[in-house]
């Protein structure tokens, strides 16, 4: 019998839930236990939540970690132009014949139990990381954190909280404390977090869930410091100064995004070879990229676009 592809079955999930968005992990923890508990033999992870950024410094960790010759799951939201793009298996976008096998697998255990699209595709995210073989797993928040469907790995290696702003209200609350403390659902207990440049209102709310759940901090400004010198990255913490390229990936904001990152890679025990390949090496399509080719270009006339 030949298999459905993953746009239609991805299409048959949207009909499982009739919310788009509706917090908790409830739905997650059955659906997971169905196919076995996939969460608890991923790779280590290192889970990502935050209002900005957090796509680009988890592109700049991966491209640290195969720098330093490790392989690397990486899950991602939302995608850019296909579904694929959310999932990187060992490195590479999970190809068509594994998710839908991953997709229809998740979908016949959970017996259409209520269910969100964003969460039964995560599950099919974890079935596929435990699958293959890799030596680290990426996480990024979808949305908040509290109860995110990524927020159910007990002892990640490091949690990462970036710049936090008024994000998602209808969900995660009016002020940027209440969205810290949805965002700050991460931390885990004893697991050391880097907390990258923040408000002082969301700083004052991601350092006292660190504090409730004796989690080490890693946080800008204090612990590790970034920033631009004669056309030069320099960041430098306890364990000395890196003077490194500034990002390829374009616009300011992404200095603070190479901190959180190096910050990273340094606690994850990495050493300059990771720092200067997470700089040089990440790719993030469509986030201030200059375009050189296509209809726009043509279109553009002498314009940069």
């Amino acid at each position: 019998m030949t298999r459905e592809s993953s746009d239609v079955i991805l299409e048959r999930m949207m009909a499982l839930h009739p919310k788009i968005i509706d917090l908790t992990l409830d739905r997650m923890w059955r659906c997971l236990n169905a196919v076995g508990d996939p969460h608890l033999r991923i790779p280590p992870t290192v889970h990502v939540a935050g209002t900005n950024g957090k796509g680009s410094t988890q592109a700049m960790i991966r491209a640290g970690l195969e720098a330093a010759g490790q392989r690397v799951h990486a899950y991602t939201s939302p995608h850019l132009a296909r579904f694929h793009e959310r999932i990187r298996v060992a490195g590479e976008i999970i190809k068509e014949d594994r998710l839908s096998a991953y997709l229809d697998e998740v979908y016949e255990s959970n017996d259409g139990g209520s269910i969100t699209y964003f969460e039964i595709t995560t599950v099919a995210a974890f079935l596929a990381f435990a699958r293959e073989a890799a030596d680290w797993t990426l996480l990024e928040v979808g949305l908040g954190g509290r109860h995110d469907a990524t927020n159910v790995i007990d002892r990640p290696a490091l949690t990462i909280v970036t710049k936090i702003d008024l994000d998602h209200q209808q969900f995660l609350g009016e002020t940027i404390p209440e969205i810290a403390y949805q965002k700050a659902g991460i931390i885990k207990q004893g697991v050391p977090v880097v907390i990258g440049p923040q408000h002082d209102a969301a700083l004052e709310v991601i350092e006292r869930e660190a504090l409730r759940f004796s989690a080490p901090q890693l946080t800008h400004g204090q612990h590790w410091h970034v920033g631009e010198e004669n056309g030069r990255l320099i960041f430098q913490d306890e364990s000395g100064l890196l003077d490194l390229p500034l990002p390829n990936l374009r616009g300011a904001h992404q200095i603070g995004n190479a901190g959180m990152a190096i910050a990273a890679l340094r606690h994850l025990g990495f050493d300059e070879v990771a720092c200067e390949g997470a700089v040089t090496n990440a790719y993030w399509p469509a986030r201030m990229q200059r375009l050189r080719s296509g209809p726009l270009i043509d279109r553009a006339g002498n314009a940069e676009v």
